[in-house]
């Protein structure tokens, strides 16, 4: 079975991710779509094992299998967790709504740590540019700023909220450069310590429900026999 015959034939969960998920679509946007396949039980008796994820086989398009979703999901990695909370879901079947009823076992306050580390990475490519050429990448600084939002409202809630609702003029602005790098150095350092604070009293627990998705990856696999 080909790499595009498992994401074809066996998705369970489709979504579309990037601006048009996040409320931040402007014309000529792309459409980025995430999936989860489940590979079919009997693939895994063999040396040559399938494939944890595939890219395509359309354009912008990138799968997991199911448990490599659940391992980065557990792990609250910021990518995976915005796909189960994705308003734009492009299919779904049994398998996939059940995952989706998952996503509170996912989150934990461990998602403080993961999504502050994304961010300091990407806050340091932000600052390189800004050494080099003077002015950071607007459309990553916009990105970047969203994803801050999105772990202080998480810690502080207890729910992941993708799309940026009412924010969307702001974070435009800052994609098509009209506000300072200072401003913007500003917005950031002060949702850095607004997450760190709300981490300290959030309503999230302190780890993941590793065994309801556990029990939730083996009855899929023995249905899939």
């Amino acid at each position: 079975m080909t790499p595009d015959e498992l994401v074809r034939d066996h998705t369970i969960y489709s979504c579309v991710m990037g601006s048009r998920a996040f409320g931040l679509a402007t014309e000529g946007s792309d459409t980025d779509v995430r999936g989860v396949y489940l590979a079919p039980t009997p693939l895994f008796w063999r040396f040559d094992k399938p494939p944890a994820h595939v890219e395509g086989p359309g354009e912008d398009q990138f799968s997991w299998e199911l448990e490599r979703f659940c391992e980065l999901a557990l792990r609250n990695n910021p990518n995976v967790l915005e796909c189960l909370h994705s308003p734009v879901v492009e299919h779904v079947d049994d398998t996939g709504r059940e995952l989706l009823s998952l996503r509170g076992a996912f989150l934990s306050r461990q998602a403080h740590q993961t999504f502050v580390r994304y961010a300091g990475g990407q806050r340091r490519k932000l600052d390189a540019d800004v050494r080099q050429h003077g002015q950071p990448r607007w459309k990553h600084a916009m990105h970047l700023l969203r994803l801050l939002t999105s772990c202080r409202d998480l810690l502080r809630t207890g729910e992941l909220r993708v799309d940026v609702g009412e924010e969307r003029d702001r974070y435009l602005a800052v994609k098509r450069g009209e506000v300072s790098w200072q401003e913007v150095e500003s917005w950031m350092n002060r949702l850095q310590d607004e997450a760190d604070h709300a981490h300290d009293t959030s309503p999230l627990p302190a780890a993941p429900d590793h065994a309801r998705v556990q029990d939730f990856l083996i009855r899929a696999r023995r249905a899939s026999l």
